[in-house]
């Protein structure tokens, strides 16, 4: 292999360490995005629970209305079964009282169903407001965390960006332009390694896709400073170093 494809070579470790830093820079960020989110689930839950605190709230009020009415019903009955002239008008008056009270039982029992239900909504939204406390005590311990991170990420960035635009210069312009294409493609990986899949044999494959490669690939490898692409995954070949790189 000549310079070119070692200029590549080494582009690609650099090109590896660049998108790993920026990968622990972004991972940073989720971090803070995440605990966002859960503090936004928390108040939307909250919200949500005092949206039905407000309609039990309504609908309380309203039966209350309705167990008044029923409770100057239930007076007027009663005062007009003292009134009753006649056996027969007597005994519809209290027919009519008996189901009167029956009705309001059963609103009372209503209304007490929903105290009880508005009882426990409140004390689920005192829960929820505490949890929106402590996650917003975490939001901000996270955030300052993620902030210190990411300054130290970003001037490592730097220095690797400025490894990267130095070994870019050394390389032609059409060269460079493939790997960024090809990188784009495979999250960086734009080189991959010829494998010997048989060592009885000629037998070769790309690293990357484990296609087959012929030998000739090799040969001119070996012997030529030539840009040479596995024909299905389109990524750039090299030869790898017999002893430690």
């Amino acid at each position: 292999m000549g310079p070119i494809v070692e200029g590549l070579i080494k582009l690609q470790r650099i090109e590896n360490r660049l998108r790993a830093v920026k990968t622990k820079l972004a991972r940073s960020r989720r971090s803070v995005l995440f605990q966002e989110n859960q503090l936004r689930t928390l108040q939307n839950g909250l919200e949500a629970k005092q949206e039905e605190i407000k309609m039990t709230r309504i609908q309380a009020d309203r039966l209350e209305l309705e167990l008044k009415e029923h409770d100057e019903h239930i007076t007027k009955l009663r005062n007009q079964l003292n009134l009753a002239r006649t056996n027969k008008e007597y005994s519809a008056i209290l027919t009519e009282l008996n189901t009167a009270k029956a009705d309001d039982s059963k609103l009372e029992g209503q209304v007490l169903d929903l105290m009880k239900n508005l009882e426990a909504d409140q004390a689920e939204c005192g829960e929820i407001q505490k949890q929106i406390d402590e996650q917003k005590v975490k939001v901000e311990q996270v955030r300052k965390e993620m902030e210190s991170k990411a300054a130290e990420y970003e001037k490592e960035i730097d220095v690797i960006q400025a490894e990267w635009d130095q070994a870019a210069k050394d390389l032609p312009k059409e060269a460079l332009n493939i790997f960024n294409r090809v990188a784009e493609t495979y999250d960086g990986e734009a080189l991959a390694a010829i494998e010997q899949t048989d060592e009885n044999t000629s037998s070769y494959s790309c690293g990357g896709c484990f296609m087959g490669l012929p030998a000739e690939m090799v040969n001119i490898l070996s012997t030529k400073d030539e840009i040479l692409r596995c024909s299905n995954c389109t990524r750039i070949l090299y030869l790898k170093k017999s002893g430690p790189e």
